[in-house]
């Protein structure tokens, strides 16, 4: 579909008419946090699985439900919310915005950099809003390391550790099928740390990607089809700055999951941190030497942040953003991990 349906700029005060494609447990927590901010209407909910999708309707009876796309096209829908597993991420968002609908993506946007290239690229041919759900950046302790780096704090950088370990892994089959995640951890964790750093950074150019992938204690090559469980990458940046990663699922961590990022400048270094093994408590906080201090601590709602942040443009224009068109160097990164 080719037809670009025109939308002009909504008002400041518009409330977004919005239509939820996939609607599992991440689907209907970005559903719940956009309508509980108000930054948006729950009119349409696409889910092809009968039970999930009554969940969805009983929090949300005044949405129509259908059980495809095909039900979007004609409806007076102002912009779309994707969360549909990863192989159908790229075709949905092109197919979405050539119908001139803006989209809001769950990660990875692409299972490479091609197709996160071709979904960019449509929505800039279409003019329409494009998001991405790369939520950790969105975190009170994430704004607060950046904060430090962009006031100089820190001195001049030169080193980031980036960590995201989950003790369990995910629960759906796709995951563990290369064809159609993309990849095991790393497409899965490691994204979150490769925007981190980057966003972190301020979008620094990459110089060079060196990585280690295994599955079950065993190296992983770019030929198998095995997913990773477990891997590490170093990549160097203009300005010499090193950033080394580790991400993993399954690890024996002694506590569901480790997740840091760490920065480290020639007057000092900050960390953000979870507390005590937590998926969504975290801290941030500046050393000086073997003194520290603490930037911020818990609570802070930051799950459906990124979602409420697009609506929340949205109202204010369904225009191209150009600053989506940096998650090419996300997925760039990724590639080269996968085939160092």
């Amino acid at each position: 579909m080719n037809t670009i349906i025109e939308q002009a700029p909504l008002a400041t005060t518009a409330r977004p008419r919005l239509g939820f494609v996939g609607t599992g447990w991440i689907g209907r927590n970005r559903m719940q946090a956009i309508a509980n901010r108000g930054a948006g209407t729950v009119s349409m909910i696409v889910e092809p699985d009968p039970q999930t999708a009554a969940l969805a309707a009983a929090e949300f009876p005044q949405a129509h439900v259908a059980p495809d796309l095909e039900a979007l096209f004609g409806t007076d829908l102002d912009g779309i919310v994707i969360a549909t597993p990863s192989a159908l991420h790229a075709v949905q968002c092109v197919t979405m915005l050539e119908a001139g609908l803006p989209v809001f993506c769950q990660k990875p946007l692409g299972r490479n950099a091609e197709e996160t290239r071709a979904v960019i690229a449509a929505a800039r041919a279409a003019d329409r809003l494009l998001g991405v759900d790369l939520s950790y950046r969105f975190t009170e302790a994430a704004f607060a390391l950046r904060d430090l780096i962009q006031r100089n704090d820190l001195g001049r950088i030169y080193t980031l550790d980036l960590t995201f370990h989950n003790a369990y892994g995910p629960d759906k089959a796709w995951f563990y099928d290369r064809a159609l995640s993309g990849g095991g951890c790393v497409i899965d964790l490691g994204i979150h740390l490769v925007d981190l750093a980057l966003w972190l950074l301020d979008w620094p150019t990459v110089r060079r990607v060196d990585s280690a992938l295994y599955a079950n204690g065993s190296r992983v090559s770019d030929r198998e089809d095995t997913v990773e469980d477990y891997a590490t990458a170093t990549i160097e940046l203009d300005g010499d700055i090193t950033v080394r990663l580790a991400c993993s699922w399954r690890l024996h961590a002694g506590q569901d999951a480790v997740i840091e990022a760490a920065v480290y400048g020639s007057s000092g270094g900050a960390a953000l941190r979870n507390v005590s093994g937590s998926f969504y408590d975290f801290t941030a906080e500046r050393f000086r030497g073997t003194q520290r201090e603490r930037l911020t601590s818990p609570p802070d709602a930051w799950g459906g942040r990124a979602a409420i942040a697009w609506a929340e443009q949205l109202a204010r224009s369904n225009r191209f953003d150009d600053s989506v068109e940096m998650l090419e160097r996300v997925s760039e990164i990724l590639d080269r991990i996968y085939q160092p």
